[in-house]
């Protein structure tokens, strides 16, 4: 059977990425809108990017208002931003959020309307230029179709999808990711854990996205408790950076399954970073999906070392979901409680979380067949 597969227009990856991408981005067009956020502007890194534009001699306006993780509200102060200062193309710098919002924003441009119109809907219209710079190693933004932005009136996360949402341009810049701190290095590259992983366990995986989706796994096992040690580990921070944009480039092709589908509702009402959300997730939702893809996650634990070709897959298996538990308490990943979320508050909204989870369709790409009964049970199974 055929089938396609999509990636960025231009990938330019590497130390000095920046500098080698600045004659793309004057051909892009004449005033560029950078989406960001107010750390990036303290970091420096903003900076950096403002110097490549004006080097080619390129205007620019900033929007540095993303706060957290992106909603409708913040999509929609950006566009009225892009079409006051004359905008002809967009730059996004930061991690997902400011990447999903340059998407939103883009996909607003030309035809106008709410971000919420397009929920349930692929996006088919035109838009400007994109250029993602991420400076996480993580969600794979970057390299994906997708967006994700809060409803701020129906309070939940919008998956929104469109292959015009993939960026022209991504410009993967070890430099930016040196910035990032042990929790967002943790929580992120753990995200992209759960990309690789769901992609290779996926109805819809296919053999290029199983071919990025294992690379990706066994560098993420290989370099990200060293970046997490030591930040300034560049050569940890340069492969970790590489597997976040094959893990979304895998799952950008083969979908993501039953932990993103969990995920999202906690980070909508409770307020937790995706990354983080989906870390949380990770023990309980693969103990639940094994049983469908022994021969898929056998394939893992061998992959990273864990398990032996004379291993069973079953046993194979197991010793995989041992290692995942294993890095994620060595990443010092919280549980809910740690976090701070109430028990009590939890369980009131697990039916509306689990109806939320399951009407996105993303455990419904879990080889193991997925009822709302069985969502509800893993939520209950995290405390």
């Amino acid at each position: 059977m055929a089938r396609e597969f999509i990636v960025p227009g231009q990938i330019i990856s590497g130390s000095g990425a920046l500098d080698m991408a600045e004659g793309v981005l004057k051909g892009l067009g004449k005033k560029a809108l950078i989406v960001t956020d107010k750390v990036m502007i303290q970091l420096g890194n903003c900076a950096k990017v403002e110097a490549a534009l004006k080097n080619q001699g390129v205007e620019y306006a900033i929007y540095s208002e993303i706060v957290g993780e992106p909603t409708d509200t913040m999509i929609e102060n950006g566009l009225t931003l892009y079409k006051e200062e004359g905008c002809d193309f967009l730059v996004a710098l930061g991690g997902g959020s400011p990447i999903d919002s340059m998407k939103a924003i883009g996909s607003l441009v030309v035809n106008g309307g709410c971000i919420s119109d397009y929920m349930g809907k692929v996006i088919d219209v035109e838009v400007p230029p994109m250029v993602a710079i991420p400076t996480t190693a993580g969600t794979g933004s970057e390299a994906t179709q997708f967006t994700i932005i809060t409803d701020t009136k129906k309070n939940i996360k919008m998956l929104l999808k469109g292959k015009v949402l993939m960026p022209g341009l991504a410009i993967i810049d070890p430099q930016f990711t040196m910035t990032a701190p042990p929790k967002i290095t943790a929580a992120t590259g753990l995200d992209a854990l759960c990309h690789a992983v769901e992609a290779y366990t996926s109805r819809k995986s296919q053999t290029l996205s199983d071919t990025f989706a294992v690379s990706a796994v066994k560098r993420i096992f290989k370099y990200l408790p060293a970046a997490f040690k030591d930040g300034s580990n560049e050569e940890a921070r340069v492969q970790m950076s590489v597997a976040a944009l094959e893990a979304g480039i895998a799952f950008n092709n083969a979908s993501v399954t039953i932990i993103h589908g969990m995920s999202r509702p906690i980070g909508a009402l409770f307020h937790v970073a995706h990354g983080l959300s989906n870390a949380m997730l990770l023990k309980e939702c693969l103990t639940f999906a094994l049983e469908g893809a022994y021969d898929r996650f056998a394939e893992l634990g061998r992959t990273v070392g864990v398990a032996a070709d004379t291993d069973s897959d079953k046993e194979a298996s197991e010793k995989f979901l041992a290692a995942v538990e294993a890095i994620t308490k060595e990443l010092e990943t919280p549980t809910l409680a740690e976090f701070g979320i109430d028990k009590e508050e939890f369980f009131k909204v697990i039916d509306k979380m689990a109806f939320d989870a399951m009407d996105s369709g993303s455990p419904q790409n879990t080889m193991r067949e997925v009822t709302e009964d069985d969502v509800k049970q893993i939520y209950r199974n995290l405390w």
